[in-house]
């Protein structure tokens, strides 16, 4: 099964202001593993960046002002995820703007059109209800390293959420022996006490004559039974 990890970066927060994406990043899964055929790209949005969404993601008009434009790329984004399974945190939005640049290109395709879409957050939501969901609380739950996201980007958020994905779609990936929870509710499952070596030795208590001549005439039952010696016989005998 071929699925794509995606992720955008965008001038603000709502397409129906105009607002534009800036960053496409995203990471190829095949068999549920990464193969390295990733799609990155950074784009002229042709309008200003909010300054809050500057201070989330770090990309200034000037760095972006010779970029190319959703429009020239467009054919080669949609072959690339055509037929795959996307992956995507907060789907509706990385969504909602992806068909509004469709719009703008004058595609009558929608990426639903294309793609199944998997939001990673519901899913979250549905494994840990009650709990914080952002990516980097289930870095923190799945022990997945995020320490080089200082600031959001597309790629690196995709690579970063592939590897969410895989642990919270893997199974246990950790053994918490303790049962500790954070204050934020997320299980720090990373935790594990180890015994000392020079511990005392664990009680063995051996079974009485009356339990050991139970247990002989249990196996004799069996073997009635059976018309043969039980596993057990047969095992230690």
């Amino acid at each position: 099964m071929r699925q794509i990890v995606l992720d955008t970066e965008t001038t603000g927060l709502d397409p129906a202001n105009g607002h534009r994406i800036i960053e496409i990043g995203c990471v190829e899964l095949i068999g549920r593993r990464l193969t390295g055929n990733n799609f990155h790209q950074y784009l002229q949005p042709e309008r200003e960046i909010d300054p809050g969404a500057i201070e989330v993601h770090g990309l200034t008009n000037e760095f972006l002002a010779d970029k190319p434009r959703f429009a020239d790329l467009v054919d080669d984004f949609l072959a690339y995820i055509d037929g795959a399974e996307l992956i995507i945190h907060n789907a509706p939005f990385d969504v909602g703007f992806l068909n509004h640049e469709l719009r703008l290109c004058e595609r009558r395709q929608k990426v639903a059109d294309l793609c199944g879409i998997l939001d990673t957050l519901s899913l979250a939501r549905k494994l840990h209800p009650g709990q914080k969901n952002s990516l980097d609380a289930l870095c923190r739950r799945y022990s997945v390293d995020n320490t080089r996201r200082e600031l959001h980007g597309a790629l690196l958020d995709a690579e970063i959420l592939a590897d969410v994905y895989l642990a919270m779609t893997g199974g246990q990936v950790a053994l918490s022996l303790g049962g500790h929870e954070s204050a934020g509710g997320d299980s720090q499952g990373s935790q594990i006490r180890r015994l000392d070596l020079d511990r005392p030795a664990l009680p063995v208590i051996h079974a009485s004559d009356e339990e050991l001549a139970d247990h002989r005439l249990r196996l004799q039952a069996i073997a009635t039974t059976t018309g043969e010696p039980s596993v057990w016989e047969k095992l230690s005998g």
